[in-house]
C-alpha cells in the first residue's frame, strides 16, 4: 500500500483552500489525501509566557489520529509556534510519529504590517506542506533554493521555492511514496 496524507484542519480553516491544498498534495506525492473535520487547537500546548503553541505537543497529540503505519498527518493552525530550540517555527515535524504541522501565522501578508492576500498565503502554505510532508516521506533539506525542500530560513526563502521537488529530490521521493 502507498502512503496517505490525513489532512487535519486545527482551529478555523478555509474549506475550499483545504480541498485544493489536499488536491495539490496528492498530485505531488501521488497517494490518496482525505481531510479530517475540524479539530480544536489542544490547549496544552499554549504557553502563557510565549504567547505562542508548542509545535512539539501538537504533533504528540495528531499521533493519536494516525490510523496505520503507512499514513501521515498534516495539521494546519494559524497560531504561532515555536520548538525548544527556535523562537519561532512555521512548520515541524515527527518523522518516526508520522505527524507534520503547519502555522499560517507568519505566511501572512499582514504579520509583516501589509494588506493580506490570500493567495501568497495559499502558495506559501502549499510549499510548506510539500516540504515538511517529504520529510515524513524520508526526505532530507535540499540546498536548491527552488525546490520545496529547501530549508525555510526567511519568508523570501518561501517565495523563491517552488511547490514541487527538484529533480533530484524527485527521483529520491519517487522510491519512498
Amino acid at each position: 500500500m502507498k502512503g496517505k496524507i490525513v489532512i487535519v484542519p486545527l482551529g478555523e480553516n478555509d474549506f475550499l483552500e483545504l480541498n485544493r491544498l489536499a488536491a495539490h498534495m496528492a498530485q505531488v506525492f501521488a497517494c490518496a489525501v482525505d481531510i479530517l473535520s475540524g479539530a480544536r487547537v489542544p490547549e496544552e500546548a499554549y504557553s502563557p509566557v510565549r504567547g505562542q503553541y508548542f509545535a512539539m505537543i501538537l504533533l504528540q497529540k495528531l499521533e493519536l489520529l494516525r490510523s496505520a503505519e503507512r499514513e501521515k498527518i498534516l495539521a494546519l493552525v494559524d497560531e504561532d509556534l515555536f520548538t525548544p530550540d527556535r523562537a519561532w517555527v512555521i512548520g515541524a515535524s515527527d518523522r518516526i510519529a508520522g505527524t507534520s504541522v503547519i502555522s499560517t501565522h507568519r505566511l501572512r501578508q499582514e504579520y509583516f504590517g501589509f494588506e493580506d492576500e490570500e493567495e501568497v498565503v495559499y502558495h506559501r502554505t502549499c510549499k510548506e506542506a510539500v516540504h515538511q510532508l517529504g520529510h515524513l516521506f524520508g526526505m532530507r533539506s535540499c540546498r536548491n533554493p527552488r525546490c520545496a525542500m529547501f530549508t525555510t530560513e526567511r519568508m523570501q526563502d518561501i517565495d523563491i521555492k517552488r511547490e514541487k521537488f527538484c529533480d533530484n529530490c524527485l527521483r529520491q521521493i519517487g522510491r519512498k511514496v
